[in-house]
């Protein structure tokens, strides 16, 4: 009689910033058959080093996070780790938001309110190589991505990823030198990142690029 080959584990990383949050998360994923969560992290820089130690199938990624957001930290796992797929979860629907985790790279985009059935069916999607959108997301927004992929990039696009970096960690009200010290940087070489940020953007003022940053997803209101 042939044995039956067990069916391979989904391995999956958390990263939210919120404990209780990412407690609720692995309780649910734990009680589905053929999921494990390996690892747990607390903001965009301690997902990177918790998979590059881990090295799961998919990260379960907030876009809310200190430091380095989802967003951001979603485009450096596709650079980086280009096996590990990235299911963003967010309370937002909100068409800007959707777009900017597509233009980084995830493959799935699961709303937090959703069901533990829609995120089995997404974690199981993505694992499979396929896209996974909440029902809830507007069905235009995949056509206005689409549409919009070829065309011009945004003004955020335009950024290097050191500048968004800077910019993030400038919206959460950290001052030149703390900037400097998180990223092993010299204060002048965050100043002229500074200066080119405000030029390139064409923002003049630090409330000004909190005001984009906010607009454009790398930090919320309540960060």
């Amino acid at each position: 009689m042939t044995a039956v080959s067990p069916k391979k584990l989904i391995r999956i990383l958390l990263a939210d910033n919120h404990t209780l949050v990412r407690a609720g998360l692995r309780a649910l994923l734990e009680k589905i058959e053929e999921i494990q969560v390996v690892a747990e992290a607390g903001d965009g820089r301690e997902a990177l080093h918790l998979i590059a130690v881990h090295q799961p199938d998919i990260v379960l990624m907030d876009i809310a996070m200190p430091e380095m957001n989802g967003l951001e930290a979603t485009a450096h796992v596709v650079k980086e780790f280009p096996q590990v797929r990235v299911i963003i979860l967010s309370m937002h629907a909100n068409e800007e938001y959707v777009l900017q985790a597509l233009r980084a790279g995830a493959m799935g985009y699961v709303l937090k309110d959703a069901g533990i059935g829609e995120l089995e069916l997404a974690i199981r999607a993505i694992a499979q190589g396929e896209t996974y959108l909440s029902p809830a997301v507007s069905k235009h927004v995949v056509a206005d991505y689409v549409r919009r992929v070829g065309g011009e990039s945004s003004s955020l696009e335009q950024l290097t990823s050191r500048q968004r970096e800077i910019l993030q960690l400038i919206a959460e009200g950290r001052t030149t030198k703390e900037i400097a010290d998180l990223l092993y940087l010299s204060v002048k070489t965050v100043e002229t990142h500074r200066m080119q940020l405000m030029r390139r953007l064409d923002i003049h003022d630090v409330a000004g690029l909190v005001r984009y940053a906010i607009r454009m997803g790398l930090v919320l209101p309540d960060a």
